[in-house]
């Protein structure tokens, strides 16, 4: 027995030098691996162009608003607790601000995340055989996020005004439609739907089927009041509303939004979030601020507007078209492939969006930034236009 136990104890030894020389083999190859990768990591990046106006994801340039971020810096001292009293004020505030119950409002680390939470409920409580219906051109997170899972879509095209052609997607609803997804105004056309017929539409399409309307940029609308969909909440009907902090108030990287809709669709969708608890304790602070600072938000707006005038009078003095905008971006069409004029405009440290081919046109969206940045955009623009 001592013998057997002995070569098997000399076995283990020998087995043990052997993969302690392999593991420290290829600890050496996997330093000298990533070596490797790090400098071809920083060979490309400094290939890459240097971006001095960033024109690509709609971020507001103009906040936080100050007394947001004197209270995102205050909130610090106490961020080692969670944050649940500022969200229930929060929650309590948009509530009565919208005038709907607080169990009609659902927050979440921007709007997002909701979202894809929506497009989740859609897929494990409706049905993966269901298809979700929505205009073409729109947002595509919540399609994306449900497509990925199983899910179908339906996209009808927009009118020649590019507004959403409201009799012809009643016409698509049928017994697969699980959702009816409306963006207004909408991403990337930056068109405000018309009111009048958005409500009517939203209203017959409740009663039979869910309807979500993300408001991400309803702030920017000339009058939100009327254009908010939010009537159709407080009567009782199967609207979902999305809003974000990320646009007006300057919040997308502070992420808060939130979700309004009848009780128990908030309730069930939110069993695929995870809850208020996502949004960070200083973020919570800030958006009870900025959430009632009603001056900052006239301030966004008109610079939002000064710099939108810019860009139509650049667009026009080139000879370019523009699709009116409600929102801190404009689309129009370019004459040129989307990707070289993307690549051409980051070689003149610009960012732009222009992945979007509708209607036999290439298409690029342009987000509004502070006039120094739109004048970068104007010189880059004139040099390739």
């Amino acid at each position: 027995m001592m013998k057997q136990s002995s070569t098997h104890t000399s076995l283990g030894r020998r087995q043990w030098l052997r993969l302690s020389a392999l593991m420290a083999g290829s600890a050496v190859l996997g330093s000298n691996m990533q070596a490797v990768a790090d400098t071809r990591r920083r060979a490309f990046l400094a290939d890459l162009p240097v971006i001095k106006a960033r024109l690509s994801a709609n971020e507001n340039p103009f906040g936080p608003s100050d007394k947001a971020k004197k209270a995102l810096t205050e909130a610090i001292a106490d961020s080692y607790l969670y944050p649940r009293e500022a969200l229930m004020q929060l929650r309590k505030l948009i509530a009565k601000e919208e005038n709907v119950a607080e169990e009609c409002v659902l927050l979440g680390a921007g709007s997002g995340g909701l979202l894809t939470a929506t497009a989740l409920y859609n897929a494990f409580k409706v049905g993966t055989g269901s298809h979700i219906l929505s205009g073409d051109l729109s947002y595509m997170q919540l399609i994306r996020a449900a497509t990925e899972i199983g899910c179908a879509s339906e996209k009808v095209p927009l009118t020649k005004d590019f507004d959403y052609d409201f009799d012809a997607m009643a016409a698509r609803v049928n017994d697969k439609t699980s959702l009816v997804y409306i963006c207004n105004p909408n991403n990337p056309t930056g068109i405000i739907a018309n009111g009048p017929k958005l409500a009517a539409f939203c209203e017959a399409m409740s009663a039979k089927k869910p309807v979500f309307v993300d408001e991400a940029y309803i702030d920017y609308a000339a009058d939100p009041k009327q254009t908010t969909m939010m009537e159709l909440v407080r009567k009782g009907k199967n609207v979902l509303i999305a809003r974000t902090f990320s646009k007006v108030h300057g919040f997308a990287g502070l992420r808060v939004g939130y979700l309004v809709g009848q009780p128990d669709m908030i309730k069930e969708i939110n069993k695929f979030t995870p809850g208020a608890s996502a949004i960070s304790a200083t973020s919570a602070q800030a958006a009870l601020v900025s959430y009632q600072d009603k001056e900052f938000i006239k301030y966004s707006i008109a610079k939002n507007n000064e710099s939108k005038a810019f860009l139509y009078k650049t667009l026009k003095d080139q000879g370019y078209t523009y699709l009116p905008s409600a929102t801190n971006f404009v689309l129009f069409p370019i004459k040129m492939d989307g990707k070289r004029f993307l690549q051409e405009m980051a070689k003149r440290g610009v960012s732009i969006r222009t992945e979007w081919q509708y209607a036999g046109q290439n298409w690029c969206r342009v987000s509004l930034g502070t006039m120094e940045q739109m004048k970068m955009f104007a010189d880059a623009f004139k040099e390739i236009a």
